[in-house]
């Protein structure tokens, strides 16, 4: 059995300047010291808007602080007249590592489906970016449809023509959790995450499925991010408002310290 390292991943969103982000950041690396916290089983990393990427690079390589990063978004497209994207290239340059497709807010706010998400999947993975794609359903869905039919039918169609050994996250947020306080529960969690690892599977291989880091996110805090981290299909988290709190996302990360087999 594939041993999956869990991956805390820090959405900032569209908040921090890039001088609040360094900022953030050290109190973050500082506080896990302190703690006498070193995170070797766990990956951290985080997510700012584009403007702070080259900030935050040159503060986590310059002081070896040991967490990954990435973007928020990708462009489909390499180069060219696209004006405001951003492409893989650019981001691979930045020594970005990661990069979030298909979050339910480009979806809904920029009207992005999922021919377009397996296509920006495509160009991440293209230049050496390992895609965090975003599956989930609406509070609507999950009433018409249940918990797992919209995630795994998003998921299929972006997994549909990627190349095989192809490294990818996924992370199933949830809609209707996003934002609200209220998240899924553990078991919840589970079923979703271990349907999406089956559809891995199917779509790629079963070696792809077992390796492959599947993420739950929607209101995780240091309160319940123990609980889902029991489930044996959720490898880590994608927090969003919880990652703009120092103290409260470094305890989501120590997470191992409450978690009981």
């Amino acid at each position: 059995m594939v041993n999956r390292r869990p991956l805390i991943a820090g959405n900032w969103k569209m908040n921090f300047d890039h001088l609040r982000a360094v900022a953030f950041v050290q109190k973050i690396a500082w506080t896990l010291k302190d703690a006498k916290f070193s995170p070797t089983e766990v990956e951290v990393s985080f997510f700012p808007p584009f403007t702070d990427i080259r900030s935050v690079q040159t503060l986590i390589e310059s002081d070896s602080l040991g967490f990954a990063f990435g973007a928020q978004d990708v462009s489909p497209f390499d180069e060219g007249a696209h004006t405001g994207d951003i492409s893989a290239g650019f981001l691979k340059k930045l020594n970005c590592r990661y990069v979030i497709v298909g979050h339910s807010e480009r979806r809904q706010d920029h009207s992005e489906n999922d021919e377009l998400v397996a296509a920006k999947t495509k160009a991440a993975v293209k230049h050496g970016l390992v895609p965090v794609i975003c599956v989930g359903e609406t509070s609507d869905d999950l009433e018409k449809f249940g918990a797992s039919a919209v995630p795994v039918g998003q998921l299929r169609s972006v997994l549909a023509g990627l190349a095989a050994g192809s490294e990818i996250v996924v992370a199933y947020e949830p809609v209707w959790a996003i934002g609200s306080g209220q998240a899924a529960t553990p078991a919840q969690a589970q079923d979703v995450c271990a349907a999406l690892r089956a559809v891995i599977a199917e779509e790629i291989s079963s070696e792809s499925a077992e390796a492959t880091r599947i993420l739950y996110g929607g209101s995780v805090k240091s309160g319940n991010i123990a609980s889902f981290m029991r489930e044996k299909d959720v490898d880590g988290a994608l927090v969003g408002g919880a990652s703009l709190d120092a103290e409260e996302f470094a305890k989501i990360v120590q997470f191992p310290r409450h978690v009981i087999a």
